[in-house]
């Protein structure tokens, strides 16, 4: 992993890096081995110079957003002002369970959400938080020092759900995460996102919308910059190319290639 940050720092191409918020793999035997996303994301920080860099996405129910915003102020220092604050309502009924960790149910983790994005605003731009709400409570809480970027950095919220999430991202995302499916598919969420945007006064033009795609079987570059270039024609601004382990820096320069030539 380390390898592969570091080889496409230097590509500028790749305009970010990210890593994901679980405690199992997900895409594999979850038995397996998983690191943990903030403590990673923090070493490579240090390790690269360029890359924007985030956790897609941070279920909000596994850390307190006081806590959390302490973590993505000083990571933001850290880095140089380079953090995107991934976050999202959470989902993996086995991590969870496992650890005692109260999921809920959908309508309670988009609550929870909503409630965790205003405390992470207020306690990430102003000088005292107070909160009160269902799941948290704040009195004049700090966090300092403040991130570097401001008035804070920008908030990605991951989800697809209809209703409630892309309400959530219209209200208070500057990037909006599509787990990933079909150019179609997309190009209805973000009509949905739109109208939610529409009802709330919010310029949707303000959200960076951005979506998973997978490194397609082999290895194929060129195959993969045609997924690309198909959500680029629904919508997307930005791929974010998952590649699958065992992790090779060389898969690099021939996406870049391949990706180069949509241009």
């Amino acid at each position: 992993m380390l390898a592969v940050w570091r080889a496409a720092d230097d590509i500028d191409l790749f305009e970010s890096g990210w890593t994901f918020d679980h405690f199992y793999p997900i895409f594999s035997d979850s038995a397996g081995p998983c690191l943990e996303g903030w403590t990673t994301l923090t070493a490579l920080a240090q390790a690269t110079r360029r890359l924007r860099l985030g956790v897609l996405v941070t279920g909000i129910h596994y850390r307190h957003p006081a806590v959390l915003a302490n973590m993505a102020a000083t990571l933001d220092v850290i880095s140089g002002g380079r953090l995107e604050l991934g976050i999202g309502a959470g989902w993996n009924e086995e991590e969870s369970g496992a650890y005692g960790i109260e999921l809920g149910t959908p309508g309670e983790r988009s609550d929870r959400l909503e409630e965790a994005c205003q405390v992470l605003m207020g306690l990430l731009t102003q000088e005292t938080t107070d909160f009160s709400g269902t799941y948290y409570r704040l009195t004049g809480a700090r966090c300092e020092p403040k991130p570097l970027q401001r008035p804070h950095p920008p908030i990605c919220i991951g989800g697809s759900g209809e209703r409630r999430t892309l309400r959530t991202a219209a209200r208070f995302a500057q990037h909006w995460n599509f787990v990933g499916g079909s150019p179609d598919e997309l190009r209805h969420k973000l009509e949905v996102l739109h109208r939610h945007c529409a009802d709330l006064g919010r310029d949707p033009g303000e959200i960076l919308v951005s979506s998973h795609v997978r490194l397609a079987p082999g290895g194929d570059p060129k195959a993969t910059a045609g997924a690309v270039a198909a959500l680029g024609e629904a919508g997307l601004d930005l791929a974010v190319i998952y590649l699958p382990p065992p992790h090779d820096p060389r898969v690099l320069e021939p996406l870049a290639g391949a990706l180069r030539e949509l241009a």
